[in-house]
This record gives C-alpha cells, sequence and structure tokens, in this order.
C-alpha cells in the first residue's frame, strides 16, 4: 500500500445512496473510507491532533453545509486536503471555496475517474502534509532537549548573528558561544546553519509562527 493509500478519506454527505456509491468506488480501489452523514458527526469525532486525511464534503446539507465546515476546520487550524461535491447551481460557492484553499470539487453528475483522478491528487497533498507534520513534530522535539542558553543561541544563530556578536549579547566568551552552538546543533541532528535555518523556519511555518 502506498503512503497515500494509508491516508484515510473521510466522506461528509446527507445522501445515503450516494456516500454507498462512494465506498464501494474507493474500496474497490483500496482506500481507506469513513462516512459521516452529516457535518456535525464528523465535527464531533475530529481532533486537530490526529492523523492527516482527506475530505470529500457535499457543499449543501441540512444543519451544518460542507462550506461551513470547512471554513470551521480553516478556523481550528486544519488543512486536510477537500474536493467538494456540487451541484450545478452550487458551482460558483465552490469556485470560491477553491480560491480559499480546497483542493478541487467535482459537479455533480461526474464520472468515477475524475473522482478517482481527484482523491489521487488529494491523497498526494494529504501525504506531504503528513510528512511535513512528522519532521514538525521531530523539531518541537529536539527543541525541548536545548537549555534556555543553547535556545538563546540558536535563536541569534538563525537571525544570522557571528559568534562574537552572540557573545557580546549574552554576555559571554565566544569559546562558550562555540560550545553551546556545537551542542545546539548535535541536539537539532543538523550539520550545517543553513539546514538548522531550514528546520527551524519550516517547523514554524508549520505551526504558524510558534
Amino acid at each position: 500500500m502506498t503512503a497515500s493509500k494509508s491516508i484515510t478519506i473521510h466522506i461528509v454527505d446527507d445522501d445515503e445512496a450516494f456516500r454507498d456509491s462512494l465506498v464501494w468506488l474507493l474500496e474497490s480501489h483500496d482506500y481507506r473510507v469513513i462516512c459521516h452523514d452529516h457535518a456535525e458527526a464528523f465535527l464531533a469525532g475530529f481532533r486537530v491532533e490526529q492523523s492527516v486525511g482527506c475530505l470529500i464534503l457535499d457543499i449543501r446539507m441540512p444543519g451544518m453545509s460542507g462550506l461551513e465546515l470547512y471554513e470551521e476546520l480553516q478556523a481550528r487550524g486544519n488543512h486536510w486536503p477537500v474536493i467538494f461535491i456540487t451541484g450545478h447551481g452550487d458551482v460558483p460557492m465552490a469556485v470560491q471555496a477553491v480560491k480559499r484553499g480546497a483542493h478541487d470539487f467535482l459537479e455533480k453528475p461526474f464520472n468515477q475517474e475524475a473522482l478517482l483522478l481527484a482523491v489521487n491528487s488529494a491523497l498526494e497533498t494529504a501525504a506531504s502534509l503528513q510528512q511535513s507534520s512528522t519532521l514538525a513534530q521531530q523539531c518541537e522535539a529536539r527543541l525541548q532537549t536545548l537549555t534556555v542558553r543553547e535556545r538563546e543561541v540558536l535563536e541569534r544563530v538563525i537571525e544570522g548573528k557571528m559568534n562574537k556578536v552572540i557573545a557580546d549579547d549574552l554576555g559571554i566568551s565566544i569559546k562558550t558561544v562555540e560550545a553551546h552552538r556545537g551542542r545546539m546543533m548535535d541536539k537539532m541532528g543538523v550539520r550545517s546553519i543553513a539546514d538548522l535555518v531550514q528546520t527551524v523556519v519550516a517547523y514554524r511555518q508549520q505551526k504558524g509562527g510558534a
């Protein structure tokens, strides 16, 4: 099973027959699928920290609509790829959702190939998000091993400050800065300043500036 096919697809649609047809199609292609008959049911079991997934959402449903669910997930900091299912009259709404970050939309009636292409693309995006999330968790764990002084040195190193400037900032010797810097680099698992900067910047972007 590929990395993308290990990711669960969540279908949120109030039409039972339509849900069943999607499940049959996707499971016949070895995808993992979970169904929810309304947006509130999906949210009831949703946790921000759970594994990356992919969503197929009906844009209009009784109660909370698919668009409202998408907006709620965005507000919670969730960026799973979303494929909207829409009727002809809702295409402009779906286009706006894509402009705001949704992965794709399919207008009913659509053929199986169009759905599978959209799902494959969304799962590739989800797999990339999953990898980024794993790397961010590793970086966070490494940051937590740093002493206060090592963290102070790290912050100044990624600002591009030289050892002498860091020593003056912290009121310590250059040799002490070099010792802290060496231990900090070892703990962060990086070999160069460029690697350090890329790792920390990517982590902070993933965490929204944490």
